[in-house]
């Protein structure tokens, strides 16, 4: 990478996430040569919207809210990506939200470019009705972007399958028709998929099945620790302990929970459901600080909260000899130098929790059939599929000596740089 002046603007500039995807596309680029005129066309997203969604509040009074939506490429396919509800929802990190979806697509063979979008808000701190108004506006401002054949979005951080359908109603009432396709994640028996909400879970766990494999560890006799709760945590916690393995910490943004002789994870899933979904309160284990679940003495980490939890120094103390990345972005470019020596084996985002996008796309091939699969047959696909992708960027990892992370990135721009050349440039 070329070396830059210390500015303020420049040091907001290295600690964003897009930054954070470049690194590793600038790393994955010059081990497998990539050519410089794709790598430029990837560095540059394809599209950013950035609106202003005037809410009636509850209160009487009118409340403008942002509202984003990036389309960092189409080349593969129409582009593809949740809308996510937060605070720290801003430019950057829809962008590099959306990039990683270029790739993560790419890794799981499907035929989808990369989006994203959000909405700056405290979802938590809005009725209902404020919501279905503020999901509405932003459908409506971005009607033009969203199409069943050009940029489909999906639930993520803030939103779920009730937001979906409100998307899917305003989008029909602009359009004046039915088109189910527009977003995946919808409730079933709106289009939705069976085996969607536990679908990015389930990819967790059948990485982790995978990457056992390779390492040559029983599962039966294998520890984990699982940081997050929520539906990707949950589930991932739930079907990796229901493959023999023992979880022996779990924690979500109220407590952080470890018991060495393995925590009672359906339990914990009763519990959360009864407690407007929070672990605060549950006795199965010992209270612990967040930052020692990472480093506890588990073989496999899975961080399925936030991003950038795993900094340099974080990783220097991880004891755990396999890392699933649920979440999206958990490890900062520069803690992959100090894994990687560690012999820690890591199991990218684009790879890991690709299960979500996998079944979505299912969802969508669905709603343009008009025919729908069992849970069965969804589980079925998505299992084979996750498979699949896996022994790919293994594969690649092994022909050019790097990590999985890096084989993930050339396992996408093989697929993408395909596409560039194939299309040209117009």
């Amino acid at each position: 990478m070329t070396t830059k002046t210390n500015t303020p603007a420049t040091q907001q500039h290295e600690s964003s996430m897009f930054d954070a995807v470049l690194a590793r596309l600038d790393i994955a680029a010059k081990i497998y040569g990539l050519s410089e005129d794709v790598a430029t066309v990837l560095k540059n997203p394809q599209k950013q919207v950035k609106v202003s969604l005037p809410v009636m509040m509850d209160n009487g009074k009118v409340q403008v809210f942002e509202g984003f939506r990036t389309i960092h490429s189409t080349i593969l396919g129409p582009s593809k990506g949740g809308i996510r509800y937060g605070m720290d929802v801003c430019d950057d990190e829809v962008k590099a939200l959306s990039a990683w979806m270029t790739f993560k697509c790419a890794v799981a063979n499907l035929p989808y470019g990369g989006g994203k979008g959000g909405i700056k808000c405290d979802p938590r701190k809005m009725s209902v009705g404020e919501l279905e108004r503020l999901t509405k506006t932003y459908t409506v401002a971005l009607s033009d972007v969203f199409g069943p054949d050009k940029d489909i979005p999906a639930p993520d951080m803030g939103t779920s399958a009730r937001e979906m359908a409100w998307i899917v109603d305003a989008y029909n009432k602009v359009y004046r028709g039915n088109f189910p396709g527009v977003v995946t994640g919808k409730p079933v028996g709106l289009g939705g998929s069976a085996g969607r909400e536990t679908a990015t879970g389930r990819g967790v766990m059948v990485a982790t099945l995978a990457a056992l494999a390779k390492m040559n560890l029983d599962p039966k006799k294998a520890t984990a620790a699982v940081q997050g709760f929520g539906n990707v945590g949950l589930n991932a916690a739930r079907l990796i302990h229901e493959q023999g393995i023992k979880i022996c910490a779990i924690g979500d943004h109220t407590t952080t929970l470890w018991n060495e002789k393995g925590i009672d994870i359906h339990a914990a899933i009763r519990f959360t459901k009864e407690n407007n979904g929070i672990l605060k309160g549950f006795s199965g284990g010992v209270e612990i600080k967040n930052t020692e679940l990472l480093t506890a003495n588990v073989d496999i980490l899975v961080p399925a909260a936030l991003q950038n939890v795993i900094t340099e120094e974080v990783a220097v103390n991880i004891r755990a000899k396999l890392i699933v990345e649920g979440a999206n972005g958990p490890t900062v470019a520069e803690a992959d130098h100090v894994l990687q020596e560690k012999g820690i084996i890591v199991v990218p985002d684009i790879l890991a929790n690709s299960g979500g996008v996998t079944v979505s796309y299912f969802e969508w091939v669905q709603n343009n059939y008009g025919h729908y699969w069992t849970e069965e047959e969804v589980n079925t696909r998505h299992d084979n599929s996750m498979r699949e992708a896996f022994e790919h960027v293994w594969s690649n990892g092994q022909q050019y000596k790097t990590s999985l992370r890096i084989g993930a990135y050339i396992t996408a721009l093989k697929k993408i740089e395909l596409g560039v050349k194939a299309k040209g440039n117009y």
